[in-house]
């Protein structure tokens, strides 16, 4: 596998590289260690053309006539979209959806690790096996520090949403 890196790359070359990824996770936990290009493209939702020419921005990839390895194409496409290493996230609004995506056990699968949960009603335990507690606003900047956090989700009403994203730039 050569790899080439071209400067400009349109942005929904690198969306459909996140889309890959997940199919090509699939494939692996199924068992499969190679597909072919007609395959993952199906799986994807695109023409294989699609898929071959965006693989194309950067670098190399598969062998012709027998596809592409699944784990090492994986591996490529994670390391281009930074997912390699877990991406420590923050959720901010501990309600209902706040509470649901604590709950969703797929996030480090996906190269994500939730690092704090913040509310503006602190101290709340959260269930099950989530030993989180739910910290207050004022705390946001220092984990934010901490753990180098580049995204958060906020499950926050409309008219708090901006505040809340003020203080996390």
């Amino acid at each position: 596998m050569k790899k080439v890196l071209r400067t400009e790359i349109p942005r929904k070359a690198i969306y459909r590289l996140s889309v890959y990824s997940r199919c090509l996770r699939r494939l692996e936990n199924n068992g499969i260690h190679t597909v072919s290009s007609e395959v993952l493209a199906k799986a994807a939702g695109v023409k294989s053309t699609q898929l071959r020419k965006d693989l194309t921005y950067f670098g190399q990839f598969g062998t012709r006539g027998l596809g592409y390895d699944v784990r090492q194409l994986s591996e490529m496409i994670s390391e281009l979209l930074g997912t390699k290493s877990l991406q420590p996230v923050v959720i901010v609004g501990i309600g209902n959806l706040g509470r649901a995506l604590l709950s969703y056990r797929g996030f480090e699968r996906e190269g994500f690790e939730i690092v704090g949960a913040f509310d503006s009603r602190p101290g709340q335990y959260l269930p099950g096996d989530m030993s989180m507690e739910v910290q207050a606003m004022d705390k946001l900047p220092k984990v934010i520090d901490k753990h180098v956090v580049k995204m958060a989700i906020l499950c926050v009403p409309p008219n708090s949403a901006q505040e809340v994203a003020n203080k996390l730039i």
